[in-house]
């Protein structure tokens, strides 16, 4: 293993953890600003990113495999909210649910109009590589949550278009993970979520050119 691949792997674990941090802090804000002080009262209202992170999911598991395999698996400690707080559960669950992969898609087209710029003033090549691990992260971050299957944001969506009731949610959420690394493995998910990444990825990277060439 060579030390341009560790450095790349560290590199890479802290836009992790940066991004991880970001996309909790949202859930958390989220649930805060719609009536639910669950969050904020266990400290989950902060950029600092040790209160998000789990230490498998955030890091040694990604670490892994940034260091031994191809693209990584990773998560951050989840956020916890009390749905009867909110003025309109149903909605306010959407939407601090949806708030965190919303976070990751700002974050990668703010990286995409600040590297933009930056490029204008500086060589591309110094930054360009920079901003694209920034912006495939955070897309893939993005697109993944998406996924409705507990424990990922998107399940909270499928929960309420189709009425489970708090049991049913309850037990599938038991099987979550195996559904999801079967869906993973055995349909093609895979390759549609990879074609989803690239397609956000490419539409940032396509903002920053543009305002490169601009």
């Amino acid at each position: 293993m060579s030390d341009i691949n560790i450095v790349h792997a560290l590199q890479m674990l802290l836009i992790l953890l940066a991004s991880v941090s970001i996309h909790e802090w949202a859930h958390a804000w989220a649930a805060d600003k719609l009536g639910d002080p669950t969050s904020k009262a266990l400290g989950r209202v902060t950029l600092n990113p040790i209160p998000h992170i789990d230490p498998l999911g955030t890091i040694i598991l990604p670490l892994v495999f940034l260091l031994f395999g191809n693209g990584f698996f990773a998560w951050g400690k989840p956020v916890p909210v009390n749905p009867r707080n909110f003025k309109k559960p149903v909605r306010d669950d959407i939407l601090v649910s949806m708030a965190g992969p919303a976070s990751n898609l700002v974050i990668a087209l703010i990286v995409a109009v600040v590297f933009g710029i930056a490029a204008r003033f500086v060589d591309p090549k110094a930054i360009f590589r920079l901003a694209y691990q920034i912006i495939e992260i955070n897309a893939l971050l993005m697109v993944f949550n998406l996924i409705p299957v507990p424990p990922l944001d998107g399940s909270h969506v499928l929960r309420h278009l189709t009425k489970m009731s708090d049991a049913a949610f309850q037990k599938f959420s038991q099987f979550g993970f195996l559904i999801l690394i079967g869906l993973l493995f055995l349909t093609p998910l895979g390759g549609m979520l990879w074609y989803a990444i690239q397609t956000v990825s490419n539409f940032a990277l396509q903002i920053m050119l543009g305002i490169a060439s601009f």
